[in-house]
Order: structure tokens, then sequence, then C-alpha cells
């Protein structure tokens, strides 16, 4: 089976002609640059891998990579949904009998190992086999889970618009500045920072100096651990 699947939403007339703005030289040059990124990481962080793995498996029983659906792309004629890989940094059953629900600072469901890998973000790392799947781009929105989605669809005006064209990002401009959801308000400010990234790509140099300060500022935070 494949991993990736499609429903059948799509977007609105108004949605569609707005992607127009990005130019076709932007989107080309950002997936090359997704490629060759997502190679060279894989490589680099290679020998991490299996010390990372080997510590989620004598910290608690359970899956070392975690598979999580997500929203991805919102095109003219589909919206994509795609299976995203993480390290599992939360207890096998953390969301057993509640659903859905955003991590919290001291999140009891988070493991001792799980939270020095969400600090460093390493736990992020299998999403480079996304990138080269196509299912993401290294810079961009952060995806969202579809029983999220539609709440937030709801509760947040212009939300389903983050995506819009757009492959969503392992980070972001939202995560490098604001950190990760915990709440609606949260999700308020998402929405400008993700509409505020998308303007930057509609010049070639716009999107090169966004993408590469983002990814700068993401390694920074992967250094220092101040992720969540």
């Amino acid at each position: 089976m494949s991993h990736r699947k499609h429903s059948t939403a799509a977007l609105t007339t108004e949605q569609f002609l707005a992607l127009e703005y990005i130019p076709r030289s932007v989107l080309v040059a950002k997936r090359i640059m997704d490629i060759v990124v997502a190679l060279v990481g894989l490589v680099l962080t290679a020998p991490l891998w299996p010390l990372v793995a080997l510590a989620i498996r004598l910290d608690s029983p359970g899956p070392v990579i975690y598979r999580q659906m997500r929203v991805g792309r919102i095109l003219a004629d589909r919206t994509e949904l795609f299976e995203i890989l993480k390290f599992r940094s939360m207890r096998a059953d953390a969301e057993k009998g509640t659903g859905a629900v955003w991590a919290q600072k001291h999140d009891p469901r988070i493991t001792r190992v799980g939270a020095f890998i969400r600090k460093t973000r390493l736990d992020e790392l299998p999403q480079l086999i996304n990138v080269l799947r196509g299912d993401m781009s290294v810079v961009g929105p952060r995806p969202e889970r579809p029983a999220m989605y539609r709440r937030l669809e709801q509760a947040v005006p212009f939300f389903a618009d983050r995506t819009a064209g757009l492959r969503p990002g392992v980070t972001g401009l939202t995560q490098v500045v604001q950190g990760y959801d915990n709440s609606v308000e949260d999700v308020r400010r998402k929405v400008g920072f993700d509409a505020a990234y998308a303007m930057r790509l509609a010049t070639f140099g716009g999107w090169l100096f966004s993408d590469v300060m983002i990814m700068f500022r993401t390694l920074t935070v992967m250094v220092s651990g101040r992720g969540q």
C-alpha cells in the first residue's frame, strides 16, 4: 500500500488563484534544495540513528519509529494525506482513551529519552525520509493531524490556507519563533507566521533568505536544546 492517501477536498477558487503569486522557479528550486538538504542531513546524522533508537528501546516499550497520519498539501483537486515519521518520544499508549490532544509542558506522557530528543529536535530526523518522498519540505507550515485539522478549521479563520499548494515543513518560521502548539491561541498566532512565510515565496531572493535563515535558527535550537 502506498504511504500517501488523498481525500476529495479541494481548494476554493480564491485559494487556487492565490497560489499564482509563487513563481514556478521558486517551487522548483525549493524542491531541489529539499532533496539536497535531506540527503546531506541523512548522511551527517546517520551515526546518531542507532544511538537514538537504542536509547528509546531501553527507555520504554514500544516501536522506535512513530507513524501518524497528517494533512499535507491542499491542491486544486485534492488534499494530500501522508504518514509522518518520527522517533517516538512518548509512551506507546500516550493517546489511549484521549484521542488526539496537544502535548503540554511537563507532559507525563513524554519519556525520559523523549524529553531529550524533543528538546534537541532529534525526534524529527526521520522526517527527512518524508522530504525525499515528497510528502514534506524542509521548511514550511507544520502539518496537523486530520482530527485536529477539522476542529481548528472551524475555530481559526484561514487555518486551511496554511498548506494551500505548499508541502508542510519539518521546520518553519512558527517552530523557531513560537515553538509547538499548546492551545488554539497558539494556532491563531501560527496562522500569522505561516502567512508571513508564504508571502516570502513571492520572490526567489525572499524565499532563499527565509529558508536559509529558518534552517540556521533550527540548528541553533537543536544545539542549544531549546526545543520542547
